[in-house]
Parts: structure tokens; C-alpha cells; sequence
């Protein structure tokens, strides 16, 4: 009986060495990628997404906006979006207020500035793309003839009472 000492890992694994080069290969993997993820994971616990959504309306109803509805498209396959939050002004400076206000209490809220936005020029209808949400804001002559809620009619559609 000989007492054998081992001198390093080959001796571990003699005579399997894919077994070797493979536990080799993990703990360089795990050593290389586990601080990233590790650091990925507490990036996603501190910056967990906001809804949005109670954010748009809250801002829409602080100018007075009228008529929100919310369409829930997320279960249409061929939408762009997650969601429409739809409301309407009564004047074009009011629908000029209520989207300035949108993007501002979402920025200072969620810290969330728009991928792009369009219609300050004449503001009859105001889009505020944040990509899984889209606010519009219209003035009603332009909500009634775009008619976004018929058009998406097999979306779940919310309506918010007015605060009045």
C-alpha cells in the first residue's frame, strides 16, 4: 500500500482528461462571468421598469385633460406598442400643456425621456412615443375623426372618469 500525494488538478482527473479541460473551462467561464451577472442582477433590482401608464394619466388629469382612456394592446400580435393612453384637450395650447406636463412628470417620476414625439406645430394631436406606451393627445375634432379606440376595438379598452 503506497500513500499517494496529488499534486495538482491533472492528478484529480488522470486518465479523464475532457473531464478536466471541461471543469477547466467552467471555472474560467463562471470566474469571467459571474461578476457581470451578479452586477447585472443588482442593476435590475435597483432599476426595476415603472409603469408608466398611472404616471401619464395622473399628469393628463393635472391639466385638466378630458376623456383618458387606456388601450391594453399587449395581447394583438401585430401591435407596435404595449399600450395607448388616449386623452383630449379643448383647445390647442391645452393639448399643447397636457403633453409638456406627460413629459415632464414622466421624466421627473420614472426618469424616462420619450424615443420621439410630434405634433407641437399645430397641436390638434400630440404623440409621445415612450415604446411599450404611446400617449396621444387630441383635440376632439381630430380624436373623432382618427377614432384610435374604433380602430383598435379588439383591444381591451379602460376609461378613466374625468375629475370635473
Amino acid at each position: 500500500f503506497a500513500l499517494r500525494i496529488r499534486t495538482g488538478p491533472c492528478e484529480l482527473f488522470a486518465g479523464a482528461w475532457p473531464i478536466y479541460v471541461l471543469v477547466c473551462y467552467m471555472c474560467r467561464v463562471i470566474s469571467i462571468y459571474f461578476p457581470t451577472l451578479i452586477a447585472y442582477f443588482h442593476y435590475l433590482k435597483m432599476h426595476r421598469p415603472i409603469d408608466i401608464i398611472p404616471l401619464i394619466t395622473e399628469a393628463a388629469q393635472d391639466k385638466k385633460g378630458s376623456k383618458i382612456t387606456i388601450v391594453d394592446l399587449s395581447r394583438i400580435p401585430s401591435a407596435t406598442t404595449g399600450a395607448f393612453v388616449i386623452c383630449q384637450g379643448r383647445s390647442p395650447s391645452q393639448v399643447s400643456a397636457i403633453a409638456d406636463n406627460i413629459r415632464d412628470k414622466v421624466l421627473a417620476d420614472a426618469a424616462r425621456k420619450p424615443y420621439g414625439y410630434d405634433g407641437y406645430r399645430n397641436s390638434e394631436w400630440i404623440v409621445i412615443d415612450y415604446g411599450e406606451v404611446v400617449a396621444h393627445v387630441f383635440l376632439p375634432e381630430a380624436r373623432s375623426h382618427y377614432d384610435l379606440e374604433g380602430l383598435w376595438a379588439d383591444a381591451s379598452l379602460t376609461e378613466i372618469p374625468d375629475l370635473d
